[in-house]
This record gives structure tokens, sequence and C-alpha cells, in this order.
């Protein structure tokens, strides 16, 4: 039996990604994800049954995106510093695209929401369990300074990552002066921005003899 419809799941997974950064889990409507997508009601629970089901679908392809990236640089045939900056970049941009997301998905959890719990259960260690990896071939290798694998996560998560959850909460909130904004995308959220943290990150995890080498 054919299904009754061409491309309705992709188009119901691409509106909820337009609307899971304005809403969050929380004030996720099925209703609004339908209008926005053009789609019948019916359509939905024809292809996902329930909105638990449909959300971690979303969210879980989205992350899947950015690990599949993640692992490819992870694993070059490069030394394991160079590897580290390529994985950490890939986490920054991935950080930086999905702020807005990323900034309610944690207020989700924070709440109580059971999707976004379970999200954040399921796969926050997989890309901990890479970037540990990574480090702990840097400091085999005595490229990367002797430190609790902990220490350095954190250093590297609040380097390049948070920046952008950080800006995000204070650009929705007004709690700066306008000023303070005008060029927040040029100075902090781009490539370029993100592409000085990591190098700021790299000179301060780097053993003192491969850090003076690239001064």
């Amino acid at each position: 039996m054919s299904r009754p419809s061409h491309n309705i799941d992709h188009l119901l997974i691409a509106a909820a990604r337009e609307l899971l950064p304005e809403t969050g889990c929380r004030g996720f409507s099925i209703r609004q994800l339908t209008e926005r997508a053009g789609v019948n009601l019916g359509m939905f629970h024809y292809h996902f049954k329930t909105r638990e089901h449909f959300l971690s679908r979303v969210l879980q392809d989205l992350y899947q995106e950015m690990f599949t990236a993640l692992t490819f640089q992870a694993q070059a045939e490069r030394p394991p510093l160079d590897n580290l900056r390529a994985a950490v970049t890939v986490l920054g941009r991935f950080a930086r695209d999905n702020r807005f997301l990323i900034r309610r998905l944690l207020a989700d959890a924070l709440s109580g929401d059971t999707t976004a719990q379970n999200f954040f259960r399921q796969n926050f260690p997989r890309h901990l369990g890479v970037m540990a990896e990574l480090l702990s071939a840097g400091q085999r290798a005595k490229t990367i300074r002797k430190l609790p694998l902990t220490q350095a996560l954190a250093f590297l998560g609040g380097a390049v990552a948070l920046p952008n959850i950080l800006l995000t909460v204070v650009q929705e909130q007004g709690i700066v002066p306008a000023q303070f904004l005008a060029n927040l995308d040029r100075e902090v959220l781009s490539n370029k921005a993100i592409a000085q943290r990591v190098d700021m990150a790299m000179r301060g995890l780097a053993a003192e003899s491969e850090a003076s080498t690239h001064a």
C-alpha cells in the first residue's frame, strides 16, 4: 500500500526545525506545526503518531548531523591537537547556528520537560566522549598539557560554545546597551570570531613546548 502523500514527513520536520527555536518543546503545538507546514493534521498522526515521538525524531536528526561531522573531524589522519581544533570548531558552529533552540531546550529541561531532558541525557555524553578521547590522545602525544579531562572540557565549552548561548540570552532579554549588541554577529558569532576563540583555546591547552612553537 502506497503512502497517501509525498514528502509530508519531510515538510513537517522542516517546519519543526523552524518552529522549535521559537517555542521549545514545552510550547510546541502540533496544530501550529501543521499550519506552518501546510499539512493536514491527520497526516501528522499518520506519519509520527505522537507529539513526543516526533519531537525526539526532529531533535535527534539535528544532533546526528552535527555528531557525524564531529566524528569525521575527530578521526582524521592529523596530529591530535589539529583534530581537537577541527572538532571544537564543529561544536562551536553548531552552538552558534542552533543557539536559540539550545537556549530553549535548556530552559525546558530545567523546567522538567522529559523530551528535552531525554535529549540531553542521551546525547550530551556522546560528544563529550569524543572530545575526551581527543584530549587524551593529545596528552599521550605530549602536545596537550596534563590536566583533568573535566577541567579541559569545561574550559573548551566555556571558551568556544558557551558564549553563543549566553549572548543569545543577553540579546533576548535586552539587559545590555544596544551599542554592545550592534556588532555581535561579526565580533562573536561569525566563523572568524569562532576561529579566534578556538585558536585561543588551543593555545591555552597546548603543552608548553607546543605553545611556544606556535607563538
